[in-house]
């Protein structure tokens, strides 16, 4: 493939944008080569500047699950756009959205939109502290939860990627009342609880890690953190921007049959605009401004052109469960074909839509583990997938996404592409 125009772009964005890019992880350093420029997509294809053609799955990250330019979502922003783009003002529509994610996720009983997963998690950690009366938070390593200062200690995504978990420019203060638990070992969070007994507000956690890539949950972890969050006290909250509606209508909430005190989500309930949002018990909820004393507010929160996408996507997923079933399905035959290709080579984790391939013999299951990973192996197998059409995540620790609009032909040249790459 030819890649011109796409490094052409790339040099010109360096020359105004930090690194060329938006998001760091688009740099693709960590693969080793000039990030592609994308054109357009249309299913489960995105296309590039060049003209080149790929099988995607990246979806921009997760909000795609029904796929590129998707009619049924398109007419319907189309037809909101052309009402006015935003009002900062109440509209009829936020109350839809709300109204359909309370019934898809029983615990959530009330909820603010707002503009990103970022947004969305600082403003619940927020409402955590105001509710409890309480300073500190517990995340776990290798968990990613936004940009915020005091949430980019130890964090996945990206600043893995980099080899920098902490950020440079977030004062000590900031991060001084965030403790570190290791994702699925229970004492590590049993002994902060015990070391700041009645100090601690809550813990947030991806129910699915998939921010270090993908790492589920072992047997009996979100069950104990449920306990232990009751047992002193403290709220649970479930980052849940990415498995959110992805990995069932009531995410992995009802996947897993925990319920969280607060939520967070984003991505599939924008149906691919900027959105994010964080509910919970009503009387949690009624801590923030107005009816409370937490101060939240946002010009662009609850836009009607992205809930109108959120919420068309919202009741294509409600209406049809076969959605799910036909991404297990497409899933499990991903994942069966990458373990008969690398063997003991790569560990693979899946959890239905998304799936990562480690380049370790090692079982992955927390952050130590992800990161025995070989990352140049990873790079060499990302160069060779990008070459031959399948357009994968640009980072050993981040996670494939599968749309509904990933044919089976296309899972077929997928595993073909695979089988015919040399370890």
């Amino acid at each position: 493939m030819k890649h011109e125009r796409s490094s052409e772009l790339f040099e010109l964005s360096k020359k105004y944008i930090p690194g060329g890019v938006n998001s760091p992880v688009r740099a693709f350093r960590a693969v080793g080569c000039d990030p592609v420029f994308i054109d357009h997509g249309k299913g489960d294809r995105v296309f590039d500047v060049d003209g080149n053609e790929y099988i995607d799955y990246v979806t921009s990250w997760g909000p795609l699950i029904l796929g590129h330019a998707n009619e049924m979502v398109l007419e319907a922003v189309s037809k909101a756009a052309a009402k006015g783009l935003t009002f900062g003002a109440p509209t009829g529509v936020e109350y839809e959205v709300a109204e359909l994610i309370t019934e898809m996720i029983p615990s959530i009983e009330k909820i603010r939109m707002v503009n990103s997963g970022t947004e969305a998690v600082m403003s619940a950690i927020r409402v955590a502290r105001g509710y409890t009366g309480r300073d500190y938070i517990v995340k776990f390593i290798g968990c990613y939860h936004g940009h915020s200062d005091g949430l980019l200690v130890k964090a996945g995504s990206g600043a893995m990627t980099e080899s920098k978990p902490d950020s440079a420019g977030v004062p000590s203060g900031y991060a001084e009342y965030t403790l570190l638990a290791d994702y699925n070992d229970l004492d590590s969070v049993q002994k902060l609880f015990d070391e700041y007994k009645d100090k601690i507000a809550a813990v947030v956690v991806e129910p699915v890690a998939a921010n270090m890539g993908v790492v589920p949950p072992l047997p009996g972890f979100l069950e104990g953190l449920r306990r232990i969050t009751e047992e002193n006290d403290a709220l649970l909250i479930f980052d849940e921007v990415i498995t959110g509606f992805r990995l069932a209508a009531g995410g992995a909430q009802q996947l897993y049959g925990i319920q969280a005190d607060i939520t967070t989500l984003g991505k599939i309930i924008g149906g691919g605009m900027p959105v994010g949002a964080y509910g919970g018990r009503k009387e949690i909820m009624d801590k923030v401004a107005p009816t409370g004393s937490v101060y939240q507010a946002g010009t662009l929160s609850g836009n009607p052109v992205a809930m109108t996408a959120g919420l068309t996507t919202l009741r294509t997923l409600k209406d049809n469960p076969g959605i799910y079933e036909r991404l297990e399905a497409k899933g499990a035959k991903l994942e069966a074909a990458y373990k008969a290709k690398f063997g003991d080579r790569a560990c693979v984790n899946r959890v239905g839509s998304i799936m990562s391939a480690f380049f370790t013999p090692e079982k992955v299951i927390d952050y130590d583990t992800a990161v025995t990973s070989n990352t140049e192996a990873f790079g060499r197998y990302f160069r060779y997938m990008l070459e031959n059409g399948i357009y994968i995540a640009p980072s050993q620790f981040e996670a494939m996404f599968m749309s509904d609009a990933l044919t089976d032909e296309d899972v077929d040249r997928t595993i073909e592409v695979l089988n015919g790459y040399e370890l």
